[in-house]
């Protein structure tokens, strides 16, 4: 009662805001057409068609290839014959947030969820989704007050059909008995049905407009012959959604409108691919009806299990709502994001990244764990937006030309080997990026458990390299000639192609063979302007580079060439706008040096607090291609973690593959199967797979989309039973799960992608000594 008299209350100032806009089109005004993957829109023009009548009268024929560039054929993203004042094409590389050299947050409408307002006027709501079995009341209702009580504004529940919309009734009203007003989302797939009907015991509706009104996924290629086809497929859409719209109007629900890479319809999917703008396009045929019917409490969200292309969906989203001049709020998540470091690491980078830029309203961070182990992921995101828009953090106003909706890697030069080198310089970066790790004297005294925690294997207590390696280590006193043994441990590295990097103030009174000495580029830059060369450099040096240099500075280094720049922002400075800012000024002066991004943290840093600072603000300048790989340093914690860290933000930012790669999702009440035991299961049989990815899916709704990186997927099909794909296709079906991944192990065999593991290090070393 308390929650309806807040909404009653709230609702003449809520009218208001809605009035407040300034631009409302008509269905056929607001058809636009994002480009396949150029980044263009087409504004088809022209009034819609009816074609033959509501409903399905004109749908198209099913075909298989690609038919988007048939000739004679209609397709959406080619230019219709213009009609007097409608623009034809253009979506310039523009504004998707409010500034991009501080954080400011968009501002955004507010929309009411039961009690709790989304919008930039109010903190960032934090969510989260049962895994319970919607059917099982009391289950259900005990999982949302643990919930609510770890800090879930919102919580999500699955409704497959009536039984379940049923089951809703009652635990809306259980929840109101024990005190717990927490708004409740109902998450519809397939039923526009079951949404009419829940929509009377929850505050939100979460609609996918890739199967609501269009069913399962399939992956047939749709050919349309003439416009009215197309808007026939829309017109069915518009028929089936709107009486939704309408009670959700009448009763003061919300909708969120979310978007799946993994789930776009098959009429997206033909036109526009898994391509951000399908992704946006099949948003904004929904939100056309929304505001049709003059209903504006609706929100948008851009979900994909890639945080490149969920954080290029949302630019793109926020891009087309400035044009438009709209002013809905923004749902963040990375869906199918995995469990663990590697789940954490995967959702900082794609949400942290957007809220840097001051995008997000709401946020959930969907991880293979229990729902309220994503409170505390979600808590610090949501912190860490809340004190970068609060703090203003930023720089000094600058322009760039960073293309914000297309990712192309920065390419830079990289370090060579001379004959009369003693050592092989040409590894310090590795191509795919980066990894440094800082040592200390103390990792020094136990040489064989530093090489371990380095990524080393070893033989007979010697280091070898291996694919998880650090490229480079970085010393800030390095060891005396008179303390052989750490002189030798350090040797033993640099023999086997890690390279060794000291200040050079300190190498300077500590020499070591073949150290790397760094250089502040502020006194690097000047002596370089002075006299033409750096002193004390020889053939290779390295710069630390701190944000606050001047653009000459900055420039100098096109002719100075270091090996490699070390960005590490001074304390104080914003990470993200201060790096914008360097990489800007390197393009304008085509300076190519390698950059690798040092982030420092205080001792006794939390472990997830490092995972997400760095995944939000290093993965910030990793999604736009911006850093050739990255060093975490703090004194206090295990270097072994860093270093894994570090190689989860690359692996996360599509760079460097070590290990394989997973698309597990969250669970909820349509899992089939105990995802959690399963992907343990799973990943210990295949964890040893560098360049693979496996997908790990729950149910049908997402499964096959969202599988669109993986190589192999496992999925729940039925039941006990296990459906097993190579790519999008599925090979085998209705698997007992028992024997499911020692059969998913035989496809990753039978299509070339196996290898056997390594033998241990005690078996290497008695290989070696053998040899010997």
């Amino acid at each position: 009662e308390k929650a309806a008299l807040r909404q009653v209350q709230a609702a003449p100032e809520r009218e208001e805001e809605r009035r407040g806009e300034k631009k409302r089109e008509s269905v056929s005004d607001m058809r636009l057409k994002l480009g396949r993957s150029d980044g263009l829109v087409v504004r088809a023009s022209g009034a819609s068609s009816s074609g033959s009548g509501s409903g399905r009268g004109g749908v198209p024929k099913r075909t298989g290839g690609n038919t988007s560039n048939r000739g004679g054929l209609w397709t959406p993203n080619q230019a219709a014959p213009s009609v007097e004042g409608t623009p034809q094409l253009i979506l310039p590389q523009g504004l998707y947030c409010e500034t991009i050299y501080k954080t400011q947050r968009r501002p955004t409408s507010t929309v009411w969820v039961g009690p709790v307002p989304i919008g930039s006027e109010h903190p960032i709501a934090r969510q989260t989704m049962t895994t319970t079995d919607t059917k099982n009341v009391d289950a259900t209702v005990e999982q949302v007050m643990k919930c609510a009580d770890a800090g879930a504004d919102l919580v999500r529940i699955t409704v497959q059909g009536g039984r379940e919309a049923e089951a809703c009734m009652h635990i809306r009203e259980k929840l109101f008995k024990y005190g717990y007003d927490t708004p409740l989302v109902a998450d519809i797939h397939f039923n526009p049905k079951v949404a009419l009907r829940v929509c009377d015991a929850f505050e939100k509706i979460r609609v996918n407009p890739g199967n609501f009104a269009d069913g399962i996924k399939k992956f047939d290629d749709l050919t349309y012959e003439n416009r009215e086809q197309y808007d026939a497929e829309v017109e069915a859409m518009e028929e089936m959604f709107t009486p939704l719209v309408e009670k959700c109007k009448k009763l003061g629900r919300a909708i969120r409108i979310g978007t799946n890479h993994g789930s776009l319809s098959a009429r997206i999917l033909s036109f526009y691919g898994d391509t951000p703008g399908g992704m946006v396009e099949s948003a904004f045929e929904f939100a056309r009806v929304c505001r049709k019917n003059d209903f504006h409490n609706f929100l948008f969200s851009m979900k994909a299990s890639n945080p490149l292309v969920m954080v290029q969906a949302y630019r793109l989203l926020a891009s087309e709502m400035y044009k438009q001049e709209w002013n809905y709020p923004l749902h963040l998540g990375v869906t199918e994001a995995g469990e663990g470091e590697d789940g954490r690491m995967k959702s900082a980078i794609g949400i942290g990244s957007l809220l840097m830029d001051g995008l997000g309203d709401t946020i959930r961070v969907s991880l293979t764990e229990d729902p309220e182990f994503e409170m505390d992921p979600c808590r610090r995101m949501a912190t860490l937006g809340k004190t970068a828009d609060t703090e203003s953090w930023g720089v000094g106003e600058f322009q760039e030309h960073r293309d914000t909706h297309l990712f192309t890697r920065r390419v830079g030069y990289t370090p060579t080997k001379s004959n009369a080198d003693a050592f092989d310089y040409s590894q310090i970066l590795h191509r795919d990026g980066s990894v440094f790790s800082v040592i200390t004297a103390a990792d020094l005294a136990e040489p064989e458990t530093m090489y371990r925690k380095l990524g080393c294997k070893l033989a007979v207590g010697m280091p070898f390299k291996d694919i998880a390696t650090s490229d480079t280590i970085i010393m800030y006193d390095p060891p005396s000639a008179s303390d052989a043994d750490a002189c030798r441990a350090l040797r033993r590295l640099q023999e086997v192609g890690v390279n060794v990097m000291a200040p050079a103030e300190t190498l300077k009174a500590t020499p070591f063979e073949g150290a790397i000495p760094i250089m502040q580029l502020k006194v690097a830059a000047d002596a370089f302007k002075s006299s033409g060369k750096v002193e004390g450099a020889g053939d290779h040096f390295a710069v630390f580079v701190d944000g606050t240099e001047t653009d000459e500075q900055l420039a100098a280094l096109k002719d100075m060439r270091p090996d490699v720049a070390l960005l590490k922002i001074a304390p104080g400075v914003s990470r993200v706008h201060a790096s914008r800012r360097v990489f800007e000024v390197f393009q304008k002066n085509d300076v190519q040096t390698p950059v690798v991004h040092h982030i420092t943290f205080p001792d006794g840093t939390d472990r997830d607090e490092i995972i997400i600072s760095s995944g939000a603000q290093v993965g910030a300048m990793m999604v736009d291609g911006l850093g050739d790989g990255l060093v975490i340093e703090c004194v206090t914690e295990d270097l072994e973690f860093v270093r894994n860290t570090s190689f989860g933000l690359l692996q996360g930012c599509r760079m460097r593959n070590i290990k394989t790669e997973y698309v597990s999702c969250p669970s909820c009440g349509r899992t089939l199967f105990d995802l959690q035991d399963v992907t343990e299961q799973i990943r210990e049989k295949t964890g040893h797979l560098p360049g693979v990815s496996i997908a790990v899916m729950g149910c049908i709704v997402n499964g096959p989309g969202e599988m669109a990186d993986a190589d192999f997927g496992y999925v729940g099909g039925a039941p006990g039973k296990i459906d097993l794909y190579v790519g999008k296709e599925v090979v085998k079906k209705g698997i007992a799960m028992e024997g499911a991944p020692d059969q998913l192990i035989e496809l990753i065999k039978e299509n070339g992608r196996w290898k056997d593991p390594e033998p241990a290090e005690e078996t290497e070393a008695e290989e070696v000594a053998t040899t010997v």
